[in-house]
């Protein structure tokens, strides 16, 4: 075993050398022809881990001629908290270095450049890292440059490493989703979440609190416009509007600057979304204090909203209760003595560290200046200051968000050398051969990193570069005249993709009072109403108009139509049932159809009593009693009928309603045509040689009258088989749901109307030819007018049917049953009545020709005094 190891970490020399002289091979080949004069913290190492940091804030432009090499660049605006950074990554190199466990043998060395938050400067320092360097004091065996680049805070910035130089880099503060483009930048990683899910909390937040309306500021940059990009394309899935969207940039002149702001004040938002680095921010955020624009909630991304700079109880008047979101916050206290310890003394020429130190002790080191000058001088250091009691933030060591991703990144990056130097796990003594790594194989390594840090924070990259989405939610309160940054809840991604937003609301300090601000463009519609959109505006903002009928609206501002069986109330907020209705016996016409259908088969019966009690009379013998008193039981039932069609529809009423119907009036017209033949043949027996005339006897009126009724039964027990009636509902009124009986089959319905046509009009045609027979047979006259009055009766029906709302449908057809019945009832009988009542010594064998006209004369008395009751006959 001891054989095999040692064999296989000869062979890993042997791997490194040949990496060393294939490097030497190809750096001697080329020729350095300048360099780019810029400032650095070094030190020797094995490997050389590069920096980049915006130490100072802001670039000094410079007009160049381009007819000279151009001058050293000059930045101004010392940012503490990106010196901060750079200290943390010369702090967490320093402590790998004493570590046993991690690159065992191998010392990490590291060259930090300053980038003045600018992608011209950024893109010079990159070049500076990956170029030759010389005169660092680094020995043979070969001259290394950086195998591995921690940079930059900002996305455009590191947009212009990531698309131009080699070496893999991890971010510590470019939140931009384009850089998790595995296609463009497969070496990119960083140590802080995507903007993708920076997007997706504040668009969380901002449904949370159902905010509507709001406005976006965005900074001039790859950061502010992907970021807003990504928050915008998220709350547009819950109908969040944008009223407006402002650029700022640490470079705007001040008009620019002065244009946001007055597209602040003059916009109807309570909610405003600033999307922007604090140095990008800065500017506007003095000139809206200045012109004391308050009176909003300001939201924050994680690139501002814990920044010291604006942190201060002059910024807290206009954005005071502020809520952002930040990165997890870690406290590192082995960092504090180590900050505390940088002087200028133990290397005068250390980049950065005089400005630094006039910034906190405030004043100048008393040795010669190099580097660029501070922003103003506050006299010479004596050499005894320290910083061992400064009570200032840069020394805070306990809320560390930003810096500890600094942290992260060193720690990832020495896992993956880790794992590239020693493929197993190695006790053995460690080479020391020239350590040039091709970036590819420290890619490979870095993308499965995955360890868990002395703080029990699990480190590692997902397919993208990035790394767990994990989120605080921060909130702006004054405590004792000092801005302090708040934790009040937690947004963090799961394993299956969804999202959790956890938030103490009750805690939270609002700019605008106690309660949650309001931020709609339009408020919300009453119930009752819907959203109207306006021409040219956004969705958000809307017109409230009512509802249409049969439709509700609660507070969801969208009509929603109420089910079949219900139907909307007057304020149009609830769904009330719709009234239920059919013809019942309670209600006025009920009563009326049942008490003239009940004096119609009283009336029958009546008639009926009349015949059988006179039935020796000559005026009853004349008109075939027989025949007689089946017409009037046919007409006794047609009486009845309507009262099958009052009341609630069921299925036996249904089915019975129908078919009694249509065998009544079946029956009662079969009655009329067996009396007609009676009467056309009564009139042919006077000619001897007609012998169908004299068989036409009663036994032949019964078959007439049953067959022709037998007929009306076959339809109706068809239609009863095939496809009967049935009870319904009709839902196409808007207020009432109409019972009534579906015919089933519309065929067998007009079929069964049809037939009983057909006999009525067979009977009026025989009528009609016989009208002028002599005067002792009359009865000819009274069938024709009875069928003339029933004729008309149902003609006039079926428009009427058809065009009848409702209930009243009923109503129509139980009148026309009612007004044919008592047509044939008053025609048929009412003279016969007449004569043996009013006349009876007319009542005699031989009626005269004076008679007959007094017949025919009251006749028609009677019959204009019912048509005067019932018009539509």
């Amino acid at each position: 075993m001891h054989t095999f190891s040692q064999c296989s970490t000869n062979m890993q020399i042997y791997n490194l050398v040949f990496l060393c002289v294939l490097h030497i091979d190809i750096i001697s080949s080329c020729e350095l022809l300048g360099q780019f004069d810029m400032l650095s913290l070094s030190r020797v190492g094995d490997i050389i881990i590069g920096g980049i940091f915006p130490v100072f804030n802001r670039e000094v432009s410079h007009m160049s001629t381009f007819e000279s090499k151009p001058q050293r660049v000059t930045c101004a605006g010392f940012d503490l908290r990106a010196f901060r950074w750079a200290q943390m990554m010369i702090f967490a190199i320093e402590e790998i270095n004493r570590d046993s466990s991690l690159l065992s043998n191998i010392s990490l060395g590291y060259e930090i450049l300053d980038s003045c938050a600018s992608p011209t400067i950024t893109l010079r320092a990159a070049l500076t890292l990956a170029s030759r360097s010389e005169g660092k004091g680094w020995t043979p065996p070969c001259l290394p440059t950086i195998s591995a680049l921690i940079a930059e805070s900002g996305s455009s910035q590191s947009l212009a490493i990531a698309t131009t130089l080699g070496p893999f880099q991890v971010s510590y503060f470019s939140t931009c989703a384009c850089l998790s483009n595995r296609a463009r930048f497969p070496t990119f990683f960083r140590t802080i979440p995507s903007d993708y899910f920076q997007a997706k909390a504040l668009a969380a937040l901002v449904r949370h609190f159902g905010w509507e309306w709001i406005g976006a500021i965005h900074s001039d940059n790859d950061y502010g416009r992907n970021g807003v990009l990504a928050f915008t394309q998220e709350v547009k899935k819950f109908g969040v509007c944008i009223a407006f969207v402002g650029t700022v940039l640490r470079t705007y002149p001040e008009d620019k600057i002065l244009r946001v702001v007055e597209m602040i004040k003059h916009s109807n938002v309570e909610v405003i979304l600033a999307f922007v680095p604090e140095g990008d921010f800065y500017p506007l955020m003095k000139e809206i204090v200045k012109q004391n624009v308050t009176g909003f909630q300001w939201i924050a991304s994680e690139a501002w909203i814990t920044a010291t700079r604006p942190s201060t109880p002059e910024m807290y008047q206009a954005f005071g209760g502020a809520l952002g979101f930040v990165v997890q916050k870690m406290a590192i206290p082995n960092l504090n003595p180590f900050l505390t310890a940088i002087s200028p003394y133990k290397d005068p020429n250390a980049a950065f560290v005089k400005e630094f130190w006039e910034i906190i002790v405030g004043c100048r080191p008393a040795s010669p200046e190099i580097g660029a000058s501070a922003e103003k001088t506050n006299g010479t250091c004596t050499g005894n200051e320290t910083l061992l009691n400064s009570q200032d933030v840069f020394f805070n060591v306990s809320e560390l968000r930003v810096t500890y991703n600094v942290y992260k990144a060193v720690y990832a990056i020495a896992h993956a050398l880790h794992q590239l130097v020693f493929c197993k796990a190695a006790g053995e003594e460690a080479a020391r051969p020239c350590t040039v790594f091709p970036f590819l194989q420290v890619t490979y390594h870095l993308q499965r990193v995955k360890f868990m840090n002395q703080f029990g924070d699990y480190v590692f990259f997902d397919e993208n570069g990035d790394p767990p989405a994990s989120y605080d939610i921060i909130n702006w309160q004054l405590e004792n005249g000092q801005v302090r940054h708040v934790t009040l809840g937690h947004f963090a991604s799961s394993a299956n993709g969804e999202y959790r937003l956890s938030i103490q609301e009750e805690r939270i300090v609002w700019r605008t009072g106690k309660n949650v601000p309001t931020s709609v463009c339009s408020d919300v519609c009453k119930k009752g109403t819907r959203k109207a959109q306006m021409k040219g505006k956004p969705t958000c903002c809307f017109d409230c108009i009512p509802c249409a009928d049969g439709t509700i609206a609660n507070s969801t501002g969208k009509c929603t139509p109420c089910l079949q069986e219900y139907w909307s109330n007057q304020r149009k907020d609830e769904c009330v049932p719709k009234k239920i209705e059919f013809l019942t016996y309670h209600e006025p016409m009920g009563i009326a159809l049942t008490i003239v259908s009940i004096l119609g088969a009283f009336l029958s019966l009546v008639t009926v009593m009349v015949f059988i009690h006179y039935r020796e009379t000559p005026v009853i013998k004349a008109s075939n009693s027989e025949l007689s008193c089946f017409l009037l039981f046919s007409l006794f039932l047609c009486f009845l009928c309507p009262l099958t069609f009052i009341g609630r529809p069921t299925v036996w009423t249904c089915m019975l309603r129908h078919t009694t119907f249509g065998l009544t009036f079946a029956l009662c017209i079969s009655c009329i045509l067996g009396k007609t033949i009676v009467v056309v043949t009564a009139f042919k027996v006077t000619q001897p040689s007609n012998k169908v005339a004299i068989k036409f006897g009663p036994a032949q009126q019964r078959v007439i009258v049953c067959c022709c009724t037998l007929i009306q039964i076959v339809i109706c027990v068809l239609w009863l088989k095939l496809n009967p009636p049935f009870p319904d509902k009709v839902f196409k009124y808007n207020k009432k749901i109409v019972l009534e009986c579906n015919t089933g089959s519309e065929v067998a319905f007009y079929a069964v109307l049809g037939y009983i046509g057909v006999l009525a009009v067979i009977s009026l045609v025989l009528a009609f030819l016989a009208r002028k027979l002599p005067d002792n047979f009359n009865e000819a006259k009274l069938i024709t007018f009875s069928m003339l009055i029933f004729c008309a009766v149902w003609i006039t029906f079926i428009p009427a049917y058809v065009s009848s709302p409702g209930k009243f449908t009923v109503a129509v057809e139980i009148f026309a049953i009612l007004s044919s019945a008592f047509g044939l009832l008053i025609c048929m009988f009412a003279p016969k009545c007449y004569i043996i009542f009013m006349r009876p010594e007319k009542n005699t064998k031989k009626i005269s020709k004076d008679f007959q006209n007094i017949l025919i004369s009251v006749f028609k008395e009677i019959l204009n005094c019912f048509l005067s009751l019932h018009p539509t006959g």
